[in-house]
């Protein structure tokens, strides 16, 4: 039996070829990840996904910053619906996931139809779970702030908040869905871009329309909500702009659009392992946040910090756990486009470290009888 060759090591790298592959990643410079280097390949990938998830993982953080000048009530309200949240972010990642997967995988074939029509599928199937959850939490906003444990107070002034952000919650939904087209087909800046514009509108709109600054109108805490939508709004705008004019790698036609049930129930069958996955963590941080409920809003001020930083499924810390690279789906698809139905890509064969984040977001998570939160020392 012949010994297997060794592995020829890798040629060093210049100092200058990483700071080419930094401006090129952040510069969206087209890059064929099917025949180049692998390193250079990972680098551009993750550079823009981490910016991205940044971004994401601001918009509560902002939030909540300006919210807590209107008190106890409107962060514990903010708090109470980010962690609602945090199960449509389950549905929206999981399903995002299965979109990078087989978008990566058709581009990898060189079948740019194929990725569109799965793009545009993904679309539709994520503005139909969008409005049926939307409609619930608009009407069910108040009641559904009464079963997590919110008082009186916070149900009143929180209610609006509440019913915004869940009622447009398609903005949410679609910004997800959107941007995992962009990192299957290889264009991860594009992603990065449309949350940097998303989170800019974000941060200019919340203290004015908070406050009323200029001549905005003094909203309170709906403005907040508010200037979130308009943000994620904008920035869905400039993703289906860019998806239209065909200025990235993929270019959906009308003819992309049309309904294809068999592509449709493909990506669910794929997406449905890590949706049950990620939901296994989300409904756990949303128990726990009715555990802590009852003790009032004393809690509150130092919650939703955690909720929006570091607890949510789509922060940085869990960033490589809940995306799939695209470049080996690319590369797979390009090397066997004879085997893409007969083999499976569902995220759910995949293992996360979701027990490392929840032991970190519980160590983090501060509690009215342990004396960590900021607020119960005073």
């Amino acid at each position: 039996m012949e010994a297997t060759p060794p592995i020829p090591p890798l040629p060093p790298v210049r100092s200058d070829g990483w700071l080419r592959t930094l401006k090129d990643s952040l510069s969206g410079v087209e890059y064929d990840y099917t025949e180049g280097a692998i390193s250079r390949g990972i680098v551009m990938l993750a550079i823009p996904m981490i910016l991205e998830m940044l971004m994401e993982s601001a918009f509560a953080v902002v939030d909540v910053f300006f919210v807590g000048r209107l008190g106890r009530a409107a962060v514990a309200a903010v708090g109470l619906t980010e962690s609602m949240l945090t199960i449509l972010y389950s549905v929206a990642i999981g399903l995002s996931m299965s979109v990078t997967a087989t978008v990566a995988r058709r581009i990898g074939e060189k079948d740019r139809r194929g990725a569109a029509v799965a793009a545009s599928q993904a679309i539709a199937l994520g503005i139909a779970l969008a409005a049926v959850s939307g409609v619930l939490g608009a009407l069910g906003a108040p009641t559904l702030l009464r079963w997590m444990g919110g008082s009186a107070e916070v149900q009143e002034v929180g209610s609006g908040y509440t019913r915004l952000l869940l009622g447009s919650n398609v903005v949410i939904m679609l910004l997800f869905i959107n941007n995992a087209v962009f990192r299957g087909a290889g264009d991860p800046a594009l992603a990065m871009r449309s949350l940097w514009l998303a989170n800019a509108i974000n941060m200019v709109l919340d203290p004015c329309l908070i406050f009323g600054w200029g001549p905005f109108p003094e909203l309170g805490l709906t403005g907040a909500a508010v200037a979130t939508t308009v943000g994620r709004g904008t920035g869905v705008l400039y993703q289906f702009l860019t998806l239209r004019r065909g200025a990235g790698r993929l270019h959906i036609s009308p003819r992309d659009r049309a309904f294809d049930p068999k592509a449709m129930l493909g990506l669910v069958k794929i997406s449905l392992g890590g949706i049950g996955q990620l939901l296994i963590a989300t409904t756990s941080w949303v128990a726990l946040m009715r555990i802590m409920s009852p003790s009032g809003t004393r809690p509150w001020p130092a919650t939703p910090s955690v909720s929006g930083s570091s607890s949510s499924p789509s922060s940085p810390p869990g960033a490589s756990a809940t995306r799939p690279p695209p470049s080996p789906a690319r590369t797979w698809g390009r090397a066997a486009p004879s085997a893409r139905n007969g083999a499976s890509t569902s995220p759910g064969s995949t293992t996360w470290p979701s027990w490392a984040w929840w032991r970190r977001s519980w160590s983090s998570f501060p509690t009215p009888w342990s004396g960590s939160s900021p607020v119960s020392r005073r």
